[in-house]
Order: C-alpha cells, then structure tokens, then sequence
C-alpha cells in the first residue's frame, strides 16, 4: 500500500513538472527582425530580460541593458511586469505569452488599450 502510493505520488510530481519545464522562459531569445537578443533569468520570484547582444551597437540600446523586469507568472505561459524601450527611455506595462518556441512581449500604455508586440524565438 505505501509502495503504490509514494508510486502515485511520483507519478503527479512528474505529470506536473513537464509543462512547467515546456513554459520556461529562462534563455536566449531573439528578435524577429534578428536585430537583438535578450536573455530571461530569474530575479527574485519574477523573470527579467537583458539585452545580450544587438546587431547595431550605435543605437540607444546598451548590451547588459535591463529591458524587462517584475515579469510574474498571471496564467499558464504568460507573464505581467514592466517593459523599458530603450528608443524613447520609457518604462511601459509590459506582457509575455509563450507558445511553444515563440515568445510575444508586448508594451502597452493607456491601461492596455495601445500595445506594441514583438515577436522572439529561441537562441542558442
């Protein structure tokens, strides 16, 4: 009886640790105009995202740049915080929505009325 349940039990804690692993952000991700690449770590109990690499470096943008920040979990592959632009030097509302291997960031002011989208895939 106590076999079949500590059975059990690891059964549950494996069926709910692949979809957690399948909405992990933490990486390199790259923009699709292939013109920045941003890496998500853990910050504290948010995600954060810092420019790693940029392919025009004359820009305002900066490599080790702190671009998304507060990022906290608000449903099942998706993400609330902030968002800093860089172009214009301002901090936006900021989402994250991850589907398989592509990660859309949006930074929306007006209470989310106007947002702006970008689209990520994953970088090696």
């Amino acid at each position: 009886m106590a076999i079949r349940l500590t059975m059990t039990a690891a059964g549950l804690l494996l069926a709910f640790a692949v979809p957690a692993s399948a909405q992990d952000v933490t990486g390199t991700w790259l923009r699709d105009t292939g013109a920045s690449k941003v890496r998500f770590t853990k910050c504290g109990e948010a995600m954060c995202g810092t420019i790693s690499w940029l392919k025009e470096t004359s820009g305002p943008a900066k490599v080790g740049q702190r671009i998304f920040y507060d990022m906290k979990p608000s449903s099942a592959g998706k993400w609330s915080g902030s968002a800093f632009n860089p172009e214009d030097g301002k901090t936006y509302s900021g989402t994250m929505t991850l589907a398989g291997d592509t990660l859309t960031t949006a930074g929306c002011v007006f209470g989310g009325m106007i947002c702006r989208t970008v689209k990520w895939s994953r970088s090696n």
